[in-house]
């Protein structure tokens, strides 16, 4: 069996608190790396909001192209509402991706689109920042998974420390 492996790839993003909340997206959702290209992020990159020290685990790189180096069995999905797409309910992930997102105030080259095996959109009323997209795609992928880890220690080892919270049983019918 192949091993998962997730690369989120960012088309030139601007807002250094989308990439930190990306980061922190990709620490949930356990992705492997995240890449970049463009200039915007690298000048704003002091103010990052990677409140949970993402980059420690997972890198965040930035690169020329968002394509090259990927391995022969990679595919690629673009993320984006564009006509023609394919709504990620009905998505089905494949075990080796990059998922490749626009920045938030343009879209995806229309040369990296015409390279992908896939591209799908989220069905809402209106974009979402980068982020949320990110997180959504990540949430979605794993809950199509055979993978999720579920349960107590899970929620224990996940939830802040100031997170008590416990559901009790109820003897209402």
């Amino acid at each position: 069996m192949k091993k998962s492996h997730v690369t989120i790839g960012l088309t030139n993003p601007k807002s250094p608190e989308n990439v930190g909340a990306v980061m922190r997206a990709a620490g949930c959702y356990q992705a492997d790396a995240v890449v970049y290209t463009g200039q915007r992020y690298e000048k704003a990159a002091k103010f990052q909001t990677d409140t949970k020290s993402m980059t420690r685990s997972i890198p965040l790189t930035g690169v020329e192209s968002l394509l090259d180096g990927l391995d022969p069995d990679t595919q690629i999905v673009c993320v984006e509402l564009a006509l023609g797409a394919t709504p990620l309910p009905v998505f089905e992930h494949p075990e080796k991706a990059i998922y490749i997102f626009g920045p938030e105030d343009g879209s995806i080259p229309q040369d990296v689109a015409d390279k992908a095996h896939h591209v799908v959109y989220v069905p809402t009323i209106g974009c979402m920042n980068l982020a949320a997209s990110v997180n959504v795609l990540l949430y979605d992928r794993l809950a199509k998974s055979s993978n999720v880890i579920q349960g107590d220690e899970l929620i224990m080892n996940s939830r802040d420390n100031r997170n008590n919270l416990q559901v009790k049983t109820s003897s209402v019918a």
